[in-house]
């Protein structure tokens, strides 16, 4: 298919819990265009964020492929993964992860570490943060700032090796309404502006309306997929 960057088949993830086996995911098959906002919606335990997890290679998938930019990754070793995830991918999490003694400029400049922190590096996390509307708080620590602000840190943090696609975790789970959409409009004006394709993770039906396609998950098992052709804008 043109343009698709994420492709799922037959996929499952199996794990054991208490010495019971886990089927989290069961023979999930989907397909995810460049520059589409994808979420993944379903009630807890429904194994959106295990699908999530192995789509973001953070964890392995038990049997099937995952195709992403033509490569499967099913097929790669730890050390390719972890290689093919620094620079295609980026992630937000529900939590944050920020750490408290680094300020909003040093928390976004964390995934570049591996790499060397250069000058360029550093002038491009003081333009994602003022993209995302903290220029004021370049310098502030995460105590210093509300749940809001934490998570537009994290998802400057996200952007700052220039990923292709960006994985969120609940990304709103923690705010309140007010927040939840200020951090949709932001996914949605960064994918309008830099083509990137986010794949979210969430339980809040209010946040389909920022979706180009949603992938409806119960029990492991894709139960209706909405596909809404064109991106929105808002």
């Amino acid at each position: 298919m043109k343009d698709e960057i994420i492709k799922v088949e037959e996929l499952h993830k199996y794990y054991k819990l208490d010495k019971i086996d886990v089927k989290a995911v069961r023979g999930v098959n989907l397909s995810i265009k460049k520059g589409q906002i994808a979420m993944i919606l379903g009630p807890s335990g429904s194994g959106k964020s295990t699908l999530l997890h192995v789509l973001g290679a953070l964890d392995k998938a038990t049997k099937g492929k995952l195709i992403i930019k033509n490569t499967n990754l099913t097929d790669l070793d730890d050390y390719s993964l972890a290689i093919f995830r620094r620079y295609y991918f980026g992630f937000v999490f529900q939590t944050f992860n920020l750490i408290p003694t680094l300020n909003v400029l040093e928390n976004v400049l964390v995934p570049t570490i591996p790499d060397n922190t250069t000058d360029k590096k550093r002038h491009r996390a003081k333009e994602i943060i003022t993209e995302v509307g903290l220029e004021h708080r370049m310098y502030h620590k995460p105590s210093e700032l509300s749940g809001g602000e934490r998570q537009r840190v994290a998802i400057a943090r996200s952007l700052i090796n220039d990923p292709e696609i960006v994985f969120a975790d609940e990304p709103t789970g923690n705010l309140d309404s007010k927040n939840a959409t200020h951090i949709a409009e932001l996914l949605v004006k960064l994918r309008d502006r830099e083509n990137k394709t986010f794949v979210v993770v969430t339980h809040d039906p209010n946040m389909t309306k920022y979706a180009d396609i949603i992938f409806y998950i119960k029990d492991g098992l894709i139960e209706r997929i909405e596909d809404r052709h064109k991106s929105k804008k808002l």
